[in-house]
């Protein structure tokens, strides 16, 4: 029997299928704390966990430019719901008790250059920061990494430990409009659009980081043509497989821990 779809060229078929994935992933509903704490346990699950090292920040709703981020002497492994901050862009405490991170800072100068980030995510995972002592790009070669295709930029020259307004100027101008970015002799900055979208590209970060040390070690790295890496990018990236992908992700934390 003939498929009724074997008629449909290929941009027919990914439009029905987005179609589809936009009325049958449905999401599954949870507070901003609770994404954001999920989030940290998520990332210290996919390699993430740097002892204290590394920032999670999540604007509030409410249009006051403060924020949650998690408490300076917790590991990511150890953020729940009650133990989160809100913080304003000074990095004063508005709610809960201890300090945020001082390298908090350089996310406040984000937010005021990027009114589309609502999560801010970085960390020193350890592929990420193998491949941030190389003085080179991360390479976007593989169809799963094209999420970040055309969206990671690359800071060569490493500003010191990130405290200062003068890192949230460096950082935030070599972010520019993308979403991540690879700083040199550091580790990664993800800004996204949610909190579940800088949750997902931050584990494919690290994931595309390890595949690039892996082939490079066995051989030369081969370009994937611009636009069919543009093609995987747009498939990829979209809000409601950003939080299907992140669902997986929670689901995981309850099997295994």
């Amino acid at each position: 029997m003939i498929m009724k779809t074997a008629h449909l060229d290929k941009d027919e078929l990914m439009r029905h299928a987005a179609n589809r994935m936009d009325t049958e992933l449905a999401g599954h509903s949870r507070s901003l704390r609770e994404t954001v704490a999920l989030t940290c346990n998520i990332l210290f699950r996919h390699g993430h966990d740097s002892g204290l090292a590394g920032q999670i920040t999540a604007l509030l709703p409410d249009g006051s430019g403060h924020y949650l981020t998690q408490r300076l002497g917790l590991g990511f492994d150890e953020i729940d719901v009650a133990n989160l901050l809100v913080v304003d862009r000074d990095l004063n405490v508005i709610e809960g008790q201890g300090m945020p991170n001082p390298a908090n800072r350089f996310h406040s100068w984000i937010y005021d250059r990027r009114p589309d980030v609502r999560c801010i995510v970085h960390t020193h995972p350890l592929h990420t920061s193998a491949l941030s002592m190389l003085g080179e790009p991360l390479a976007i070669a593989h169809m799963d990494s094209c999420m970040l295709y055309g969206e990671v930029a690359w800071l060569p020259e490493w500003p010191g430990v990130p405290v200062g307004n003068d890192e949230g100027k460096i950082i935030s101008e070599v972010l520019g409009g993308r979403k991540a970015a690879l700083l040199a002799h550091h580790g990664l900055v993800v800004a996204g659009s949610s909190v579940e979208e800088a949750c997902v590209i931050a584990v494919q970060f690290e994931r595309a980081a390890r595949l690039h040390l892996l082939a490079r070690a066995a051989g030369e790295i081969k370009k994937i043509p611009d636009a069919l890496a543009k093609e995987a990018h747009d498939w990829i990236l979209t809000d409601r497989r950003s939080k299907a992908l992140f669902d997986y992700y929670a689901r995981g934390l309850i099997r295994y821990g």
